[in-house]
């Protein structure tokens, strides 16, 4: 798997007041937890863009004012108006203890559905899986060459080697359908923004009935 190098410092304070006052200076607050103890620690929000801000997965090589620890995401919260990042939870990771992490998806191959007129239906972006993180790849490379109109991938015809994927078997992760089929999904997902937007300008017209029965 990809790493990436992060400098990180510790907290003195892991109460509110102190989470408050390091958003108020650009800072994230974050924790470590699943060593020996948990660690609170920050960094400038600015540090973390290649990590959030990608579909990449990566392990973290976590500098703690000169202690290194290897970790994952677990949990970004970010704030529900600015969007800033409020805070991040990494989990600690091995290298001789398996790790369970969401992998991109890379489709590849020029499928013969797609050739005769089909269109791509892509149901995950990413899957989970366990492995050893020296075991891990960076991406999940799935080939649908030999997909023709109206077959598909599901998570149980995925091999890897060392991977253990942890999907359900049965999960749909691509597949190519006729494009009368996209289409009629198109008018069905545009019919159901549309009904709501449609009841909500009936309740108006039915108010000057009500006034006139006063």
């Amino acid at each position: 798997m990809k790493t990436i190098d992060l400098k990180v410092f510790l907290r003195k304070g892991t109460g509110k007041k102190d989470a408050k006052a390091l958003r108020k200076n650009n800072q994230v607050p974050c924790v470590i937890y699943g060593g020996k103890e948990n660690i609170h620690f920050y960094a400038e929000d600015r540090a973390f863009k290649d990590l959030v801000y990608t579909h990449h997965a990566y392990v973290v090589n976590l500098d703690v004012e000169g202690n290194s620890h290897l970790a994952v995401m677990k949990d970004i919260q970010f704030h529900p108006v600015s969007d800033n990042l409020n805070h991040i939870d990494f989990i600690e990771v091995f290298k001789n203890k398996p790790i369970v992490i969401d992998l991109p998806i890379e489709v590849t191959g020029n499928s013969a559905g797609i050739r005769a007129g089909g269109k791509l239906k892509q149901r995950k972006r990413h899957i989970k899986v366990k492995g050893l993180i020296d075991d891990l790849p960076d991406l999940l490379s799935v080939d649908i060459t030999d997909l023709e109109i109206g077959q598909s991938i599901i998570a149980g015809d995925l091999k890897y080697p060392n991977v253990t994927i942890m999907e359900s078997p049965r999960s749909l992760v691509v597949g190519v359908i006729s494009a009368r089929a996209a289409a009629k999904g198109m008018e069905q997902a545009a019919e159901g923004a549309a009904a709501p937007a449609a009841e909500g300008a009936a309740a108006p017209a039915a108010a000057p009935a009500a006034e006139a029965k006063k």
